[in-house]
C-alpha cells in the first residue's frame, strides 16, 4: 500500500513550520496575489523562497496557489510570478483558469500543475482531460462521494487529491458569487466575505422593512452555514479509495489548529498503513480535533447527499475545549527552562498542557514563571510576551501550550 501524502494549508510562514514539524509531508500557501485567500496573511516573494528552502530541507514539498479567476487586468504581472515560482524550486502550482494554465505550461515547462477544486473537478473524463493537457495533479471537488472517487481512481492515472477536513462552502466548488453581490470583494479572486456565515432572516414582498426568523427564533437564522468537514473516522476508507494526496482545508485557522488537525491526521495515516487490518480509531485522535476551534463536524458529501443535519442554523460561532496559551521558542535541558511566547493568559497555578511536534503529550502545573530580565512574575500580562517556565519534562521547541477551557 502506497501512503497517501498528508496536505496541510499554510497561512503564514510560521504555520508553514508547524504544519511540517508536526506531520505533514507538503503544504499549500498563496502569495500576496493570484490566491483565493487574499486575508490570510500569505507570503511575500522573500517569505516563499525562505519557505520552500525550510519544507526541502525537511525533505518536503510546498506548493502554491495561482489559482483566481483572473480578469484581464490580472495577466500583466502573472508571467513574472510565475518565473520567480520556478526560480525557487516551488514543488508545484495550483491553478483553475485554462489560460492560467496553458500559460505557465508555455513560460514554466518544467514546473508541475495541480488543478483547482475550483475547477469543478467531479467526473473522470474531466480528470482525464486535465491528465492529457500536462496537468500533474487534479484536486476533485468536494462535491463527490467516495464511491465516484474510486471510480475515478480506477480510469485515470493522474495524481488525485481530496479534502479530508476543514470548511465547507455552501456555493459549488467554491464558486460563489454571493460576496460580491453583497460587498464587491470577489471571492473567485481572492477576498471572499464569507457572508455565508452571516445571520438572515425572510422578508415578504409587500412588506418591506417586517423582518421574518426564517425559524421561531429572535435571533434570526444560519440558512447557509454549514458544518465542518472531518473524515478522519473514516480514513481507512479514504486511504482504500487511492487518492494521492488528503487535504486540510484552512490557511486562514491559528497555529494551534494548523499542529492539532495535522498530527491527528497524521497518527491516524501512519496506524492505518502499517497495520490495516487490526486499525482501530483512537479516541485521542478524535479528542484533538475537539480542542481547536471548529464547527460541528459533518462527512459532507462522501457518504450521501448533505441535508439539514449538515447545517447549523442557530448560530455561526465556533467551539473548542482547549485555550492556546503559548508557544515554545526553546528549552534548556540543564537548567529545565522553556522560554516561551505567550499567546493567552497565563499564569502561575495552572494546569496546562504541552503538545509537543513528536514527543507524547503531557500535563503539568505552572509553579515558576520569570520575565525577560529573568524576575519572577504571577502572571504574563502583555501578548506575546516572552516568558521563562520551569518544565517538569524535556520539551520540544514548537510545542504547544494550552490549557482546558472548562478549568
Amino acid at each position: 500500500m502506497e501512503k497517501p501524502e498528508l496536505l496541510a494549508p499554510a497561512g503564514n510562514l510560521e504555520k508553514l513550520k508547524v504544519a511540517l514539524l508536526y506531520g505533514a509531508d507538503a503544504v499549500y500557501l498563496g502569495g500576496k496575489a493570484f490566491g483565493l485567500r487574499a486575508f490570510g496573511g500569505n507570503f511575500t516573494n522573500e517569505e516563499l523562497k525562505e519557505g520552500v528552502d525550510f519544507a526541502h530541507s525537511l525533505h518536503k514539498k510546498v506548493y502554491v496557489t495561482v489559482n483566481i479567476f483572473p480578469h484581464n487586468s490580472d495577466l500583466e504581472a502573472l508571467p513574472d510570478y510565475l518565473l520567480f515560482l520556478d526560480r525557487i524550486k516551488v514543488d508545484a502550482v495550483l491553478v483553475a483558469d485554462l489560460g492560467i494554465f496553458m500559460m505557465a505550461r508555455s513560460l514554466v515547462p518544467n514546473l508541475p500543475l495541480h488543478i483547482s477544486t475550483q475547477s469543478n473537478n467531479t467526473n473522470w473524463a474531466a480528470v482525464n482531460a486535465w491528465d492529457d493537457l500536462g496537468a500533474t495533479r487534479v484536486v476533485l471537488a468536494r462535491e463527490m462521494s467516495l464511491a465516484e472517487i474510486k471510480e475515478i481512481r480506477e480510469k485515470s492515472k493522474v495524481e488525485l487529491e481530496m479534502f479530508v477536513h476543514g470548511a465547507m462552502c455552501i456555493s459549488y466548488s467554491g464558486r460563489c458569487l454571493m460576496s460580491n453581490y453583497f460587498t464587491g470583494r470577489d471571492a473567485n479572486r481572492g477576498s471572499c466575505a464569507q457572508p455565508c456565515r452571516w445571520k438572515y432572516s425572510l422578508v415578504e414582498e409587500k412588506r418591506p422593512g417586517e423582518y421574518f426568523p426564517v425559524e421561531e427564533d429572535d435571533r434570526g437564522t444560519y440558512i447557509f452555514n454549514s458544518k465542518d468537514m472531518c473524515l478522519l473516522p473514516h480514513i481507512d476508507e479514504v486511504i482504500a479509495s487511492g487518492v494521492t494526496s488528503l487535504k486540510i482545508e484552512g490557511r486562514m485557522k491559528s497555529v494551534h489548529y494548523v499542529a492539532s488537525i495535522v498530527k491527528a491526521y497524521r497518527q491516524a495515516i501512519d496506524s492505518y498503513c502499517e497495520n490495516p487490518v487490526q486499525f482501530k480509531i483512537e479516541q485521542a485522535w478524535i479528542d484533538e480535533l475537539h480542542k481547536v476551534s471548529h464547527r460541528a463536524y459533518t462527512t459532507g458529501f462522501y457518504f450521501n447527499k448533505p441535508t439539514e443535519d449538515d447545517q447549523i442554523y442557530s448560530t455561526s460561532s465556533y467551539t473548542q475545549t482547549s485555550d492556546f496559551i503559548g508557544f515554545v521558542l526553546s528549552y534548556d535541558e540543564k537548567t529545565k527552562m522553556a522560554v516561551v511566547e505567550q499567546r493567552n493568559n497565563m499564569k502561575l497555578g495552572q494546569e496546562i498542557e504541552v503538545f509537543q511536534p513528536c514527543g507524547e503529550l503531557f500535563k503539568q502545573t505552572i509553579q515558576q514563571m520569570f520575565d525577560e530580565t529573568g524576575l519572577p512574575i504571577v502572571v504574563a500580562p502583555h501578548a506575546q510576551q516572552v516568558v521563562t517556565i520551569v518544565m517538569t519534562q524535556s520539551v520540544e521547541p514548537h510545542s504547544i501550550l494550552r490549557r482546558d477551557i472548562k478549568a
